[in-house]
């Protein structure tokens, strides 16, 4: 299985909150790797809701993420993908 992490810096004005957080998650679980996010030493599940709005991520934060599986590689440049579009918000 592979390994890939990658940091990414998060462009949106409301960061990983409501909206956002949800459609980070909803995209993470079409992936069959395990995949982690972190902030500030603090690290959560990528497919928990609740674990991605736990860390606080507000626009200009630096988030890590991390995944572990047969699709990691796609899956960690979806979601940093996700983050570079703004998740599809308007400016």
């Amino acid at each position: 299985m592979a390994r890939v992490e990658t940091t990414v810096k998060l462009l949106n004005k409301v960061g990983l909150h409501a909206r956002p957080a949800s459609l980070f998650v909803q995209t993470a679980r079409k992936f069959k790797s395990q995949i982690k996010v972190k902030k500030d030493g603090n690290e959560a599940d990528a497919k928990s809701i609740l674990g991605v709005l736990s860390l606080g991520a507000e626009y200009g934060h630096t988030i890590t993420i991390t995944a572990d599986g047969p699709d990691a590689e796609e899956a960690v440049n979806t979601l940093v993908s996700l983050i570079e579009n703004k998740f599809g918000e308007e400016e």
